[in-house]
């Protein structure tokens, strides 16, 4: 009865010990998704936020990435650098159109057909998706040259392939491209442009929840219900990039730049300007690499400036300041070859500054001509029409009195002695004069 009380036991011991192995322990803490927000002009800072934003939800291990959406649109270099980011993203990434009244236009569109998942909130509309280097709508075929050509193609072949990739409308992803066409958010939902409305960032994840989305080849289902989302704001770094990659800054701070410059090579020893400008034009040079600049505009506008500036110190009578003037206004509206939305410098601010310009060149040509009119006030030419004094009783020669200074005159007619005369002609130490 022992041995079998014994054996008992050890049987009972060895069956608790692997149910206790095989407990489980308490659930981690789902981690949180990171939200983004994709708002205003889309360029470079905006994609450098997005695509670190991306890369930090993978680091973090994030289930997910909603890209809230409010764009009129922008470069095409950067949607294409987001786009890339989007698709080689490890988790699914939800392209959200909200606030009520936000849109998603021309790159826009793209971005949220690249999207997993594609929603919009009330009230917010997509599309208009032509390529604004055709003049914000597509010309007839037949007047098309062939780079508009390329460019169209281009454009459709690229959001073909997204909406083919995600399952949606193709055709009219299409139209987007070749017409503009636009849509609300329920007639969007209503031909599969998008996949769902949601009013509000609860909503949409209560909406997500359960539903499985294809990620690179596998199947993702997503459990969204009362997931804690958080929004990431731009650093430091993408503000700054922001501000100076703006069209009016980054030319705000070329014309401190050149202008710096020209005041420090034309006045040297003043270091303060030659500092400040070297300093701007560095800043703007590295805006310019990252906006779409034509180089041409930047000659021009450098070339204009330098024309101006040598006007102030070169008597050619407007010359050199108005052929400056039309370089720069020339080389400022050719600068930024882009027509996207945002990215392009204000013609109230190109025609201020022209007319600043020219109303300064004005002023120097007529104080120059103006001067030019002025009797010499130094020198020989400055003593003809002066009064002179006689000191002495003169018949023919004799000496006379100018500005504190004694002459040797040669008279016209006789003058006596304190007797006033007009200085007629100089040559040498003598003057000739005549009596008033």
């Amino acid at each position: 009865m022992r041995a079998f009380l014994i054996a008992l036991a050890a049987l009972l011991a060895a069956a608790l010990t692997p149910a206790r192995a095989q407990s489980v322990p308490p659930a981690a803490p789902a981690r949180p998704a990171i939200g983004l927000e994709l708002q205003g002009a889309i360029g470079p800072a905006t994609a450098h936020y997005i695509v670190q934003g991306l890369r930090t939800a993978a680091a973090r291990g994030a289930p997910f990435v909603i890209v809230r959406i409010d764009t009129p649109g922008g470069l095409e270099s950067s949607m294409r650098e987001i786009i890339k980011a989007i698709l080689a993203a490890p988790m699914p990434v939800i392209g959200y159109v909200a606030p009520a009244g936000a849109r998603a236009a021309s790159a826009g569109t793209y971005i949220l057909y690249a999207c997993a998942v594609a929603a919009m909130a009330p009230a917010t509309n997509v599309g208009a998706a032509t390529p604004v280097s055709l003049g914000g709508g597509t010309p007839a075929p037949a007047r098309m040259n062939a780079e508009q050509r390329k460019i169209l193609n281009d454009s459709v072949a690229y959001i073909r392939s997204l909406a083919e990739l995600r399952g949606r409308n193709v055709k009219w992803a299409e139209q987007a491209v070749r017409g503009a066409a636009s849509l609300p958010a329920e007639d969007a939902l209503r031909r599969h442009v998008i996949d769902l409305i949601a009013p509000s960032v609860p909503s949409l994840l209560t909406q997500l929840d359960g539903r499985t989305i294809v990620l690179h080849g596998r199947r993702v289902p997503l459990a969204s219900a009362g997931a804690q989302v958080m929004w990431r704001a731009p650093g430091w770094r993408t503000r700054v990039l922001a501000v100076i990659t703006h069209p009016m800054i980054a030319y705000g701070l070329l014309l401190v730049g050149l202008w710096g410059l020209l005041f420090e090579g034309f006045h040297p020893g003043g270091v303060l300007p030659g500092v400040v400008g070297v300093v701007a034009l560095l800043v703007a040079l590295f805006a310019f690499q990252l906006l779409p600049t034509d180089f041409a505009g930047l000659a021009l506008i450098a070339v204009g400036s330098a024309l101006m500036a040598a006007e102030f110190f070169f008597p050619t009578y407007g010359s050199l300041g108005i052929g400056g003037l039309i370089a720069f206004v020339i080389g400022s509206l050719v600068l930024f070859d882009s027509g996207a939305p945002g990215m392009h410098i204000s013609r109230a601010v190109i025609g201020a500054l022209a007319t600043v310009g020219g109303g300064v060149i004005l002023g120097i040509v007529y104080l120059g001509t103006r001067a030019q009119r002025r009797p010499p006030v130094a020198g020989v030419q400055a003593m003809v029409g002066g009064i002179v004094e006689a000191q002495e009783d003169i018949e023919a020669y004799g000496r006379v009195r100018y500005g504190g200074e004694l002459w040797n005159a040669h008279a016209a007619s006789p003058l006596k002695r304190g007797e006033q005369a007009r200085i007629v002609k100089v040559e040498g130490l003598r003057v000739w004069v005549e009596p008033l």
